[in-house]
C-alpha cells in the first residue's frame, strides 16, 4: 500500500511539474482592466511588458489558457504573439506544443486590427472528428484547425454527420469579426471568470469566446482542405 500511495505521489508530482506556465520576464506592467486576451499579429503600436513560459506538455487546454491569462493580467497585458525560437544556426524551431513562449503586449484596443468574415473550426485535442462542409466530408486531425472564408450572400453548412449532431450555417457579412468554434465540448462553466470571459454551450459544434479561440489557434496546426 505504502509502494502504491508513493507511485501515486510521485506521479502526480511529475504530472504538476512538467507542465508548468510561468511569467518567464517581465519588462515593466501596465494598469488596464481589459477582461481580454487577444493575439496581434503587428506590434509597433504595441507596449512590451513581459514573456511567459508554457512548458510540458497538456491536453488540458482549458487549465493552461486559464495560466496564461492569469499570468497574462497580472502584469496588464491585453495582447500576445507566439515568441519564435531561435536554433543556434539562426533558423527558427518548429514549434512544439510542450514548450513554447508567449510575448506580452498592452496594446490600445482601437489598434488591435482583427479579422472580418473567416470562420475557424477547432478540432478535438485527442482524437480524429468527421464534420461535413456544405456535404463535403472533411476528417479533422486532432490538435489541428480550419479557416474558413466567409462570403456575403453565400450560406456555408458545417455540420458533425451524426443522427442528433450539431449543424450551423455561416455567412459573411460586412464588418463580421472572424468566429471560433469547437467541435468538442470543453465543459468549462459559464461564470468563471478566470479564463477570460469563456462561455461555451454544450453540444458537438460550440462557440468559443474569441481570446480562448485565438489561443487555441496559436497552439494548434492549420489544416487545409483538400
Amino acid at each position: 500500500m505504502r509502494k502504491l500511495l508513493y507511485l501515486i505521489s510521485v506521479f502526480i508530482f511529475q504530472f504538476f511539474y512538467l507542465q508548468s506556465v510561468t511569467l518567464n520576464k517581465v519588462e515593466k506592467t501596465n494598469e488596464n482592466k481589459d477582461k481580454f486576451l487577444y493575439r496581434i499579429a503587428e506590434i509597433s503600436h504595441s507596449e512590451y511588458l513581459g514573456e511567459i513560459l508554457v512548458n510540458g506538455f497538456s491536453n488540458d487546454d482549458v487549465r493552461i489558457f486559464g495560466e496564461v491569462y492569469k499570468k497574462a493580467k497580472q502584469i496588464g497585458a491585453n495582447s500576445f504573439s507566439l515568441k519564435p525560437i531561435e536554433n543556434v544556426d539562426g533558423s527558427f524551431q518548429k514549434f512544439d506544443p510542450g514548450y513554447y513562449m508567449l510575448n506580452l503586449y498592452y496594446t490600445e484596443p482601437g489598434e488591435i486590427r482583427g479579422e472580418n468574415n473567416v470562420a475557424y473550426l477547432v478540432s478535438a485535442a485527442d482524437k480524429r472528428q468527421k464534420i461535413a462542409i456544405d456535404s463535403q466530408p472533411v476528417e479533422m486531425q486532432p490538435r489541428h484547425y480550419l479557416k474558413l472564408k466567409l462570403k456575403d450572400q453565400e450560406v456555408m453548412t458545417v455540420s458533425t454527420r451524426k443522427l442528433l449532431g450539431s449543424t450551423v450555417k455561416l455567412s459573411g457579412k460586412e464588418d463580421q469579426p472572424a468566429l471560433y468554434f469547437s467541435l468538442t465540448n470543453f465543459n468549462i462553466r459559464s461564470n468563471d471568470s478566470i479564463y477570460g470571459g469563456i462561455n461555451l454551450k454544450s453540444g458537438d459544434i460550440t462557440g468559443l469566446e474569441k481570446s480562448f479561440g485565438m489561443f487555441l489557434t496559436t497552439i494548434y496546426t492549420e489544416q487545409k482542405l483538400d
